[in-house]
């Protein structure tokens, strides 16, 4: 028989209310009667059903999203899954909401991090900048009990529970071999990030310059430009980036803002110009069937959602984690391999 919260009582010498207690980690047990229920628990392999422990007490689970208030293809795909998500997981009794700040702005992570309520929210996704403030923000939000996920742009330096997101170095050392591979002769090549605050922006850059010096020093990577993933204002900067580098032979897009990208492009071909971009949107897609982009390096939307989500529900649990089933995937698709819509 599978032993029981009787059979942990029995074996710690405590009551059932202590094993409940200790079981989620409400306080008032003395450290010394924690490690006996512990030690009982190990003894008996005991494993609790959290699921069915969590309906009896009428456990509900409320989840926010914190997600830049922008129009660009990629964050109003992650928010359509925070909705689509938050549909299909109603009838687990969680619920999951979504706040919208302007991007790259670390104020306003800030204040609406420092906004969560602690005793109605169990977790929140951050996808933002990382700044001395916004890590401050981070740790206080863990102090009061918050799970707190970095979402698609790390947060090391904070106190975060978890990070959900591809490798962003990786995807730049990806970028950089497509690139390297794609160009036929030496030239320059131009970075567009969005913003010098973004983590996920420098690390790409950083295994971007990585591979181009050590596998392909014909190719010259000039300074980025920084875009602030800000359609008008790419399309507005490359006149002069052209201008300045007649020999350009690549850009890597590293961020957002690709229509404006894509815009100049086309209204301005540039033969053997080879293009790596990231992430699969409509927009970008287009590019790639039209031969704009030579290829995109991207990850899949709906699985960060459902990993964050699982992450801050195991960890508000107290649950152990598969990291192999929350392990995003840097995904490549040219113009022969691409999903169907």
């Amino acid at each position: 028989m599978k032993p029981t919260v009787n059979d942990i009582a029995r074996v710690a010498g405590v009551s059932l209310a202590t094993v409940d207690r200790v079981l989620n980690a409400r306080p008032g047990v003395r450290a010394v009667t924690i490690e006996k229920v512990n030690k009982a628990i190990a003894e008996l392999g005991y494993i609790r059903d959290t699921a069915a422990a969590n309906l009896a007490r009428g456990r509900v689970y409320n989840m926010l999203f914190i997600l830049p208030d922008t129009a660009n293809e990629f964050v109003v795909a992650l928010d359509a899954h925070v909705t689509e998500q938050g549909a299909k997981l109603r009838h687990q009794r969680t619920t999951l909401d979504t706040v919208r700040v302007p991007p790259f702005d670390p104020q306003a992570i800030v204040q609406a991090l420092d906004s969560v309520d602690a005793t109605r929210t169990d977790g929140v996704a951050v996808f933002g900048p990382e700044t001395p403030s916004v890590r401050d923000a981070v740790k206080r939000a863990r102090a009061r009990g918050i799970v707190v996920v970095a979402l698609v742009a790390d947060l090391p330096s904070s106190d975060r529970d978890h990070f959900i997101g591809v490798d962003n170095v990786a995807a730049g050392r990806t970028a950089a071999h497509l690139m390297g591979r794609f160009a036929k002769r030496g030239g320059r090549v131009l970075v567009i990030t969005g913003s010098r605050l973004a983590r996920d922006h420098l690390e790409r850059r950083k295994g971007f310059d990585a591979v181009m010096s050590d596998r392909f020093p014909e190719l010259d990577v000039v300074a980025s430009i920084e875009g602030r993933d800000d359609p008008d204002l790419i399309r507005k900067m490359l006149p002069e980036v052209f201008a300045s580098y007649p020999d350009l032979r690549g850009i890597y897009s590293s961020a957002a803002g690709n229509p404006g990208l894509i815009q100049y492009l086309s209204d301005k071909p540039h033969p053997g110009l080879v293009v790596i971009a990231h992430e699969l949107t409509p927009t970008s897609r287009t590019a790639l069937e039209q031969d704009v982009f030579d290829a995109i390096i991207s990850q899949d939307t709906g699985h960060l959602v459902r990993s964050a989500v699982r992450l801050m529900k195991a960890t508000a649990d107290r649950q152990p984690i598969d990291h192999t089933q929350e392990r995003i995937r840097i995904d490549i698709y040219l113009k022969e391999n691409m999903p169907s819509p």
